[in-house]
Parts: C-alpha cells; structure tokens; sequence
C-alpha cells in the first residue's frame, strides 16, 4: 500500500522536471531539419550595461544562434527603469548577422512579452509580435573599452521597419554611439 502511494508522488515529480521548452527553445526534429539547421555561427552574453544618468544599469540576457540555412533562433531580453517607470521586454530572435574584424552582431526579432510601465514602452510598436532589435560588440575578454551593446530599437527607429532589414543592414554609428558599456557581464560573438 505505502509502495503504490510512492509511485504517484515519484511520478508527479519526474513531471514536474521534465517541463517542455519555451517556444523560442523548441526543437524542430522533423526529417528536413536535421541537416538545415546546423548551427555555423552565435552571439550570446547577460549581465547589466550602464545607461546614460536618470536610468538604473539595464539587466540584459541573450543568445541567438545562426544555422548554416540562414535561419536564426534564440531569445533575448532586457530591463531597465527611469522616473517614467520600468522598460521590460522579452522576444524571440529571426535573424542575426555577424562583422567578425570588429566582434559585433545584429540581433533582430519580435516582442514575445511586454511587462514594461513606462508610457514610452507602451506605444503601438512596442506589442507583442511587434518586430525589435538590437547590436552588441565583443572586446575581448578584460579588455579596454569593455563590451557594449544597445537598447532595443523598433519600427521607425534608425529608419527601418522591420528586423530583417536592420540585421542585413548592419548600422553602427562612430564612437560606439548609442552603445552602453557592460559593467557586469560578458557578450560573445563567435561569428
């Protein structure tokens, strides 16, 4: 009797354990994408980058993976807060390019999730499904200047509307402008 009572509770357990992936981790393992979906190059990094005065340091997390098909998974996201209030996004990647003289990357996608207060956050670009993007680059490891990266952008914003085109563009203005440096963390580019 004590046996059959275990065998649930230990069940329930191996369960609980076993969640599936989020979408944005979902493995895709129909036949035609064993070979497609090869990964050929990645950028990943997390930590807090330090925002312009009037903004606490932005709390970032992100990988994107690109497959030697030219497709793009992962997830990223990014929170930071102002008087205005609290700036929090979470999406999914579809495209990443790569410079690899300069270690830098393009990650685009779309807004999985926007838990953000600040009206500035909170306009009819920011919606989930909405498309977003970011760049980074990767100094080195303990060098100087540090590695950086950027606020998200979104349609509208440096002239592009959508992901895509921001990703093959692969802007970056001089003197690292609008990049944030990362004081706690590292970024990795392996283009």
């Amino acid at each position: 009797m004590k046996l059959h009572r275990f065998i649930p509770a230990a069940a329930s357990l191996v369960l609980i354990g076993c969640e599936s992936p989020a979408p944005t981790d979902a493995i895709d393992l129909s036949p035609r994408s064993t070979m497609s979906r090869r990964i050929v190059s990645s950028t990943s990094g997390s930590g807090q980058a330090q925002l312009p005065a009037g903004f606490t340091l932005m709390d970032f997390e992100f990988n994107a993976k690109l497959s030697e098909d030219g497709s793009a998974k992962g997830s990223f996201y990014e929170h930071y807060e102002s008087a205005a209030g609290i700036v929090e996004f979470y999406g999914a990647v579809t495209c990443v390019t790569f410079d690899a003289v300069n270690g830098r990357a393009w990650v685009g996608g779309v807004v999985t999730q926007n838990n953000s207060t600040s009206p500035s956050a909170l306009t009819a670009i920011h919606e989930v499904g909405d498309e977003v993007w970011f760049r980074v680059v990767d100094n080195g490891e303990g060098k100087s200047p540090g590695d950086r990266t950027t606020v998200y952008g979104f349609q509208g914003g440096g002239g592009f509307t959508t992901s895509a085109q921001y990703c093959a563009a692969q802007p970056w203005a001089a003197n690292n402008a609008n990049t944030w440096e990362v004081v706690a963390g590292n970024i990795q580019v392996r283009p």
